[in-house]
C-alpha cells in the first residue's frame, strides 16, 4: 500500500531528483439512483469500485446504499464489484453512494522509449498474458487490424518497436470526435472505417493491433481528473490501455490523450499521468454473482437488472474535491 500524505512522506519526496513519480491526492464521490421501479420486481446491482495497485492507493471512506451491499472479488481480472439485490422491490428508487480517498502516483515506465533506470518489472503469469493476445467481441485479432499491424511494423524487430509503430499508426490516423453514432463501444473495425471516436475506440484499435502481433494487451477504465481544477463534477469515463514486454512487464499508453494533448506525444508512450482513477480492466465481462444478461463490453457505471433484464433508468453522478478545495453548495461556497 502506499504511504498516506505525512510530513516525514513529504520531506522524502520533496528531496527526490526530478524524475521521481509525481502524486496527487483526492476524493472521489461515486453515487447514483435507479430510478422507477416497479414494486415486486427482483432488482439486482452491481457498481464497480476502485482499489489499490502500484499507481493507486485506495480507502473506501463511506459506503452507503438501500440494499445491503456485499464486496465481489471478480475471477477473471480481479475487479472488486459491490452486489446488492432485492428480490421483490419495495421503493420506486434505490440509491447508492461511495466515497473514496486516493493517492495516485504517475504510472512512468518509458521515458523516450527507453525504460526508465532500476524499472521494477511488473511480471505476469503466462496464463494471464494468454488471455491478453485473444480477441474480444469487438476486439478482433484477425483480418483488418492484423493486415494493418503487419503493414505497420513491417521494418520493426523488437516487441517494442512493434508497439510504437502501432502507437503512432493510431495517433496519426483516428481523430478524437465524439460526433454522430457509432463512437464509443470500442469497436475496433467500426473505428478503422470511421477513423474517429472517443478512448474505447482509440485504445480498441491499438489492443486489437498489438494483439495480432503477438504482444499482450489489455484495456482499463477509470476517470479522468481534470488538471487545473480541484473540486469538480465528472462527466464522464475515461480508459486507456498497457501492453506487455518480458523484459519490462507492462507498459502504459494513452493515445486518446496523446491525441488531446499532442504536446505530450511522446509522454503518453510508456507513462500515465496522475490525473485519473482506475476501476476496473477488461472487456465482455462476465460479473459474479453472474448477470442475467449479456457480458458487460466494459464496465465503469453500474449495471443494475430489473425483473432479469437490463435497466437503464439510472441516474449518476462523480465528483472530484481535493483537500481544502471549496465546493458550492445552495447557499454560495464553502
Amino acid at each position: 500500500m502506499l504511504r498516506r500524505y505525512l510530513p516525514a512522506l513529504l520531506l522524502v519526496l520533496s528531496s527526490l531528483t526530478a524524475t521521481a513519480q509525481k502524486e496527487r491526492y483526492f476524493t472521489f464521490h461515486y453515487s447514483f439512483t435507479v430510478k422507477n421501479v416497479s414494486p415486486g420486481d427482483r432488482v439486482r446491482v452491481w457498481i464497480p469500485m476502485a482499489h489499490s495497485d502500484t499507481s493507486q492507493d485506495v480507502k473506501v471512506l463511506t459506503q452507503t446504499g438501500d440494499l445491503p451491499l456485499k464486496q465481489v472479488r471478480q475471477p477473471e481480472h480481479g475487479n472488486q464489484v459491490l452486489y446488492a439485490e432485492a428480490a421483490k422491490a419495495d421503493k420506486s428508487e434505490y440509491k447508492f453512494s461511495i466515497d473514496y480517498d486516493v493517492v495516485r502516483l504517475e504510472h512512468l515506465v518509458l521515458v523516450n522509449g527507453k525504460p526508465v533506470p532500476d524499472l521494477k518489472v511488473t511480471s505476469s503469469p503466462k496464463v494471464e498474458l494468454a488471455r491478453f493476445v485473444e480477441a474480444d467481441r469487438l476486439v478482433p485479432v484477425t483480418g483488418l487490424p492484423a493486415q494493418l499491424a503487419a503493414e505497420q511494423t513491417k521494418g520493426a524487430t523488437t516487441q517494442l518497436e512493434k508497439a510504437k509503430d502501432i502507437y503512432e499508426y493510431v495517433f496519426r490516423t483516428m481523430k478524437y470526435d465524439k460526433t454522430g453514432t457509432g463512437w464509443g463501444h470500442g469497436d475496433t473495425l467500426w473505428a478503422c472505417d470511421s477513423k474517429h471516436g472517443n478512448c474505447t475506440d482509440f485504445h480498441s484499435v491499438f489492443i486489437s493491433m498489438a494483439r495480432s502481433q503477438k504482444i499482450p494487451a489489455r484495456f482499463q477504465i477509470g476517470f479522468p481528473l481534470p488538471a487545473d481544477k480541484t473540486s469538480a463534477e465528472i462527466p464522464g469515463y475515461h480508459c486507456w490501455a498497457e501492453f506487455y514486454l518480458n523484459d519490462v512487464g507492462w507498459v502504459p499508453v494513452d493515445i486518446s490523450e496523446a491525441w488531446k494533448h499532442q504536446e505530450k506525444h511522446d509522454y503518453f508512450f510508456g507513462a500515465h499521468d496522475v490525473n485519473r482513477v482506475q476501476f476496473t480492466q477488461g472487456r465482455d465481462l462476465k460479473l459474479s454473482p453472474a448477470q442475467d444478461g449479456a457480458p458487460l463490453n466494459y464496465f465503469i457505471y453500474p449495471y443494475v437488472e430489473v425483473g432479469g433484464k437490463e435497466y437503464p433508468n439510472v441516474s449518476i453522478a462523480f465528483s472530484l474535491e481535493e483537500p481544502g478545495a471549496k465546493t458550492s453548495t445552495p447557499d454560495g461556497p464553502r
